[in-house]
């Protein structure tokens, strides 16, 4: 239900020795088979032993892959089928290594960083119940309220938004979770920066495979785990069919940053188009990395500051109640 960085970690590790070994000459058959003597961890098993009986019974790499069901996310599964058509498959499953190690790295860091605000956080919804039921001879039933809700509200949504940001989930409900992350400062940018970055990265594959533009285009933006491009993309069907180049296109998308629109259509008119791919890779992908780990090191201090906030606040209105109960009873 929850994914661990443990658990993305172990991901990376499958994907980068099956790239490794795939470049080394080895056949992603035989990779399975070497995998599912020794994988990243047991629990691979059982689902590399069906990709291998998949592959026996005759289905190519993108059907086997299609068959796993939710073990497979669809972002993997573009990717993999994009390496498959273009030939290029340790590099899509390098590419997937590192998408899925950076996942990991940020969300310990943000976990490690959030820990003392945490505790902080626990400390003051603990203390002033009990504080109150002390000062004012208040009953277990309220002390147990003002303790135990504001916790269960707490958990019920910290486990919501977990749940809700796991990349396995439906399209349309994936679709309204990338709305409301665009709306956050620096994370909906750098979400949307590395989303670029696989989308180039799977076109200049398809491309170098010989691909049409009308098939490359929709699979990578499959690929780029961005139902936003997805759709923006699966409209330009006519407009390809009917003498529109890419680059028109992405001209007239508000979807695309500038840049991604200038460079790609310098690369289309040059004859360099796989070029001005790599280099739009290689930009999104560390702009997008660079802005992902600066939101995850203010995400906590700016959780901490609040929680200061809180707690200050609490102080204030428990020495202003102490006060004005000491001033009451000095009148009688």
């Amino acid at each position: 239900m929850i994914i661990t960085p443990g658990q993305l970690n172990r991901r990376a590790e499958l994907y980068h020795q099956i790239g490794i070994m795939i470049t080394a000459g080895i056949t992603i058959r035989q990779a399975l088979e070497h995998l599912n003597r020794n994988p990243p961890e047991r629990a691979m098993r059982a689902p590399i032993s069906q990709l291998i009986e998949y592959l026996d019974q005759g289905c190519t790499v993108t059907d086997a892959v299609l068959k796993m069901g939710a073990w497979m996310p669809s972002f993997d599964a573009a990717l993999i089928e994009a390496g498959d058509r273009s030939g290029r498959m340790d590099a899509c499953f390098k590419l997937l290594a590192l998408y899925y190690r950076e996942r990991a790295q940020l969300v310990r860091q943000v976990i490690s960083d959030m820990m003392y605000p945490a505790f902080v956080l626990h400390f003051a919804i603990v203390l002033f119940p009990f504080l109150d039921y002390f000062m004012h001879n208040g009953s277990v039933i309220r002390l147990l309220t003002l303790t135990l809700i504001p916790l269960g509200l707490l958990y019920g949504a910290t486990f919501f938004i977990i749940i809700a940001c796991q990349g396995r989930r439906g399209e349309k409900w994936r679709s309204k979770v990338e709305e409301v992350i665009r709306r956050i400062p620096m994370l909906g940018v750098a979400r949307k920066h590395l989303a670029l970055a696989r989308l180039a990265a799977a076109l200049e594959a398809l491309f170098n495979a010989g691909v049409l533009p009308i098939g490359a285009w929709n699979l990578a933006a499959t690929a780029s785990g961005s139902p936003a491009l997805r759709r923006v993309v699966a409209n330009w069907k006519i407009p390809l069919e009917t003498g529109s180049t890419p680059a028109e296109l992405l001209s007239r998308s508000d979807e695309f940053p500038e840049m991604f629109a200038n460079l790609y259509h310098t690369g289309e008119i040059s004859g360099k188009l796989d070029e001005s791919l790599l280099r739009l890779h290689a930009f999104y992908q560390e702009e997008g990395s660079r802005k992902m780990h600066t939101f995850a090191q203010w995400t906590p201090r700016a959780v901490y500051m609040l929680v200061a906030l809180l707690v200050g606040w609490k102080v204030i209105s428990f020495y202003t109640g102490y006060f004005d109960m000491v001033d009451k009873a000095s009148k009688f």
